[in-house]
């Protein structure tokens, strides 16, 4: 018998979604012990699926954690190295409830865990996650049995063939593809899917950019939402003649495209650009966007005979909504596109085979392309540092709450639709103390001055 210990408070790393520290500082192997523990009891079964990434830190934390199961009787399969995406077809496979440790796009200190319920089913502060963090810091209930067992299998092979069974790419016309794994988890699972390391060769000519597994990012944050972070990408796809250029965050379960020309494809675009295929094979069906994500995302949705539902930001009301109206696809404007077929999950890699199969079957540029799906200025995700976000937050509300022209939703923050068509959201950070501001509008001059009245209130 042995019982978790109790490891105190929390609360500094348990989010909203996931767990997010510091190692050794906020997050250690005793830490991970208790929360493994924990996990077990909360998420019932016999077993629990366990991967990591390449962080220096990632192995001993996931060994504690897989000590902190087998205390409580639960059988661990040992994954070993995966990305993201793996662990949720991982789970998603053998019906188990999963853990990744990750921390996804923050710098080498950190670590993480991403948790899930059997078949990838999202678990968050009010789902699971606060009931784990409970047990943890008092300490887990001893078990009265035996404890459980590892087994160490490999699910790569398994993961790539079910992508492949999910996007035909064997028949498209040739294209160079140039790949920044940033080096994360990509350096991994690019070159089973997308490669000849695991399955047959595909007419892919993958170009690779820091495919060494290396959780120091000595090139750069593996984090391609910044635009300093794409810059090789850019460079390499116009030095190589490449037809497209893919970047994949530290654990792999996002991805950004670059065109030919190394400029980058809105995540909206690539939102509607896969929607449309989905709804191809599956006419009226439901597509999910979050509320930042493009109006063109709604919009084009429609024009294909489609259903489109605006959620919150964030995975699990994602999933959950999917989940609720059985939505084929959705996707999110921080890059995460999450499949009906892939266990309502998310995965960059499906995504980023859904474009390969788009720009080769036919003939066009991926600009050229991509162009039917961006009709509108946009911002991007603006970050203020305030004292006050509920004061700032309420200063925007009054600015525009008198204005004829303007509605008003608080869905997720506050969301101010013009009559111009132009539209802002305003959402505070779970964990630090900003305001996030993201405009759109129908040209630049319009976006480029609304951006700007909103951040003078904001910042005043």
């Amino acid at each position: 018998m042995r019982s978790g210990a109790a490891v105190g408070d929390l609360g500094q790393i348990f989010k909203a979604y996931d767990i997010r520290g510091v190692v050794p500082d906020t997050l250690d192997a005793g830490i991970s012990r208790a929360i493994g523990a924990a996990f077990a009891r909360v998420a019932g079964g016999a077993a629990v699926v366990v991967a990591h990434d390449m962080r220096p830190s990632s192995p001993e934390l996931a060994a504690a954690f897989a000590e902190g199961v087998t205390s409580q009787g639960v059988d661990v399969v040992f994954a070993g190295l995966g990305s993201t995406d793996l662990l949720y077809y991982a789970s998603g496979h053998l019906g188990l409830p999963g853990a990744m440790f990750t921390a996804s796009h923050n710098p080498a200190q950190y670590n993480g865990i991403k948790m899930c319920r059997a078949e990838a089913a999202p678990i968050s502060s009010e789902t699971g996650l606060d009931e784990i963090r409970a047990l943890a810091e008092k300490g887990v209930p001893a078990h009265e049995g035996p404890e459980g067992t590892v087994t160490e299998r490999d699910m790569l092979a398994g993961y790539a063939a079910h992508l492949r069974s999910l996007v035909d790419l064997s028949d498209i016309r040739p294209l160079k593809v140039v790949v920044d794994a940033g080096n994360g988890m990509g350096g991994h699972t690019v070159p089973a899917v997308l490669g000849d390391t695991v399955l047959d060769p595909l007419p892919l000519e993958v170009v690779p950019l820091y495919f060494e597994l290396d959780g120091t990012f000595p090139n750069h944050p593996a984090n391609p939402l910044d635009p300093d972070n794409i810059v090789d990408l850019q460079a390499r796809v116009r030095a190589t003649g490449a037809d497209i250029g893919l970047a994949f965050d530290g654990d792999a379960d996002r991805c950004f495209v670059v065109d030919e020309r190394g400029e980058p494809v809105p995540p909206s675009a690539i939102t509607a650009m896969v929607a449309v295929r989905e709804l191809a094979k599956e006419p009226g069906a439901t597509i999910i966007h979050n509320l930042i994500t493009s109006h063109a995302v709604p919009e084009i949705v429609r024009e294909h005979g489609g259903e489109p539902v605006r959620t919150r930001v964030g995975h699990s009301f994602i999933k959950e909504t999917m989940a609720q109206t059985g939505a084929i696809f959705g996707g999110e404007h921080s890059a995460h596109y999450y499949f009906r077929d892939f266990w309502r999950a998310d995965t960059g890699m499906l995504a980023a085979m859904h474009v390969l199969r788009f720009l080769g079957s036919g003939t066009g540029k991926l600009s050229e392309i991509t162009a039917e799906y961006s009709r509108y200025a946009a911002s991007g995700e603006i970050n203020s540092e305030v004292v006050d976000q509920g004061g700032r937050m309420a200063a925007v509300s009054e600015a525009y709450a008198g204005r004829a022209d303007a509605r008003i939703d608080h869905l997720d923050g506050l969301t101010v639709a013009l009559a111009d068509g132009s539209w802002f959201n305003v959402r505070a950070s779970n964990t630090e103390p900003l305001l996030r501001l993201n405009v759109e509008a129908p040209d630049t001059a319009t976006m480029a001055k609304l951006r700007d009245d909103v951040l003078a209130v904001i910042r005043a």
